[in-house]
């Protein structure tokens, strides 16, 4: 085999290697009474929980009170509550996977500032929720405020 044919070889089982990975993902639902804490991206549209990936040697909830506090200023306190772990369906990959939690306690560890990922955050009541919602945050919001007990699993 020559030399470029091993790179040839080594950069497709790279690449269907990283493909074939499954990716998990961490959304942090924030509860202030009725009131639900969004976010808007800068690089995509709509409004989500706060959130991102599961670094390794971190537990998927130590990701999300992360993911919470470098979002929004606020350190989640107390327990958070596993709500479910979903299936993300992306027109890329079907292996992407996200588990929400939800917190209901928190403090402010520094003032929510616009940046380079995330435009705006804002405090809305779940029967009055902005335009643009994304819709797997939509449903997660739904499911909360029904109070359903039997989640499905896809985002």
């Amino acid at each position: 085999m020559s030399r470029w044919q091993r790179v040839r070889t080594s950069a497709h089982l790279f690449i269907v290697g990283v493909r074939r990975r499954m990716v998990l993902g961490t959304r942090a639902v924030l509860l202030d009474g009725d009131r639900v804490l969004l976010l808007r991206h800068t690089y995509m549209p709509g409004w989500h929980f706060p959130g991102g990936g599961v670094e390794p040697g971190e537990t998927a909830e130590e990701a999300a009170r992360r993911e919470a506090e470098e979002e929004t200023g606020l350190r989640v306190e107390g327990p958070m509550r596993l709500l479910g772990l979903y299936l993300q369906k992306h027109e890329a990959t079907n292996r992407d996977h996200v588990a929400v939690y939800v917190g209901r306690s928190f403090s402010e560890v520094k003032p929510f500032r616009p940046n380079s990922e995330i435009a705006e955050i804002g405090w809305f009541e779940m029967d009055a929720l902005p335009e643009g919602m994304n819709p797997g945050t939509a449903r997660r919001i739904a499911e909360i405020a029904a109070g359903t007990e039997e989640l499905p699993g896809l985002w």
